[in-house]
């Protein structure tokens, strides 16, 4: 087990979506926090299918940290089958979303609780339970909130973006239907105003980190927070490892480097972790008023995850005392 931040009360909170940000998350639950990580998860990618609401981000977040993540896509349960998909096709249904077998429980139970009348909130914590995950994995909102990416060819669900088109299309701009009447959970203004450390996972900024900092209320609660706020930069030597956040960066305007992340994050910003591919672009990030760390910021294997949140609370650390 790897050691835990120095103070033993620190109550860490984690802002992620997709892979990268289940791994930093993954790599935080490695230092023995328990219920003291607390990981807030992007749900405007979730959509229905099937009759069945699926929640992307939620059950990558939710598996990682069970330890049965599909480990070479990073989402998915591993050696999960597909039969009950393949049948659906064979109905004639479309099959562009993939969908396991043992993962379509995750969707069944979710659907069934939500017509239940229970909080999204609430079935997240019961099927992290049943996992066995201490670490409390909590939706960003408890209302619907649904990315709609604009491009060439008109409007689309993120969904039909991201997979059923393979992000082919060029984003000319990004919105979230419902925000406006979406709101920060109660738990998650509770785990925000206990937090001694804020960070934001290595997500694609613009689609996953973005619903969550578009809550009302919630970006000026960052602003005027008194704990250190970190981010992991998504984006190493111009590109992201993963995803398409590079390209939506680049065709919304935005400088597709770590100085790009500091600058959309600068309003709260306190510290950017940064690969050493990009050690040389410190000091731009330090003239904007953030701290950088350089290090490895690549994520390999498990052990890697443990070391960069390790290195991510030091910092943060660093950052508390550096105020007095």
């Amino acid at each position: 087990m790897e050691t835990g931040p120095s103070n033993p009360a620190a109550s860490v909170v984690v802002l992620a979506g997709g892979v990268g940000g289940a791994k930093l998350a993954h790599g935080f639950a490695q230092l023995d926090l328990g219920s003291r990580l607390t990981v807030i998860v992007n749900t405007a990618d979730d959509f229905e299918l099937y009759g069945l609401t699926i929640c992307p981000d939620l059950d990558t977040v939710l598996y990682t940290l069970a330890g049965i993540a599909n480990p070479v896509t990073g989402w998915g349960i591993l050696g999960d089958t597909a039969n009950t998909l393949a049948m659906i096709g064979r109905y004639g249904r479309p099959t562009w979303f993939w969908l396991g077998d043992r993962d379509l429980a995750t969707h069944i139970l979710r659907t069934e609780r939500l017509r239940q009348g229970a909080r999204l909130t609430e079935i997240a914590a019961e099927l992290a339970a049943a996992l066995g995950v201490t670490a409390r994995i909590l939706p960003m909102s408890d209302q619907p909130v649904r990315t709609i990416v604009e491009t060439p060819d008109g409007p689309l669900p993120f969904q039909d973006y991201f997979v059923r088109r393979r992000q082919r299309d060029t984003v000319l701009a990004v919105h979230f239907a419902g925000i406006e009447q979406a709101r920060p959970t109660p738990e998650v203004e509770r785990a925000l105003a206990d937090a001694s450390v804020i960070v934001l996972a290595p997500s694609n900024l613009i689609v996953s980190i973005g619903p969550i900092l578009a809550l009302p209320g919630l970006r000026d609660r960052l602003v005027d927070h008194p704990a250190p706020i970190v981010a992991v930069s998504p984006i190493i030597a111009g590109r992201a490892l993963k995803g398409p956040a590079d390209r939506m960066l680049a065709s919304l305007g935005h400088e597709v480097s770590p100085v790009g992340v500091a600058r959309l994050y600068q309003d709260f910003l306190d510290g950017l972790v940064i690969d050493s591919a990009d050690a040389d672009l410190a000091p731009a990030i330090e003239q904007l008023g953030i701290r950088p760390l350089v290090t490895d910021a690549v994520m390999h294997d498990e052990a890697d995850r443990a070391r960069l949140a390790r290195e991510t609370l030091a910092f943060a650390d660093q950052l508390r005392k550096g105020r007095h």
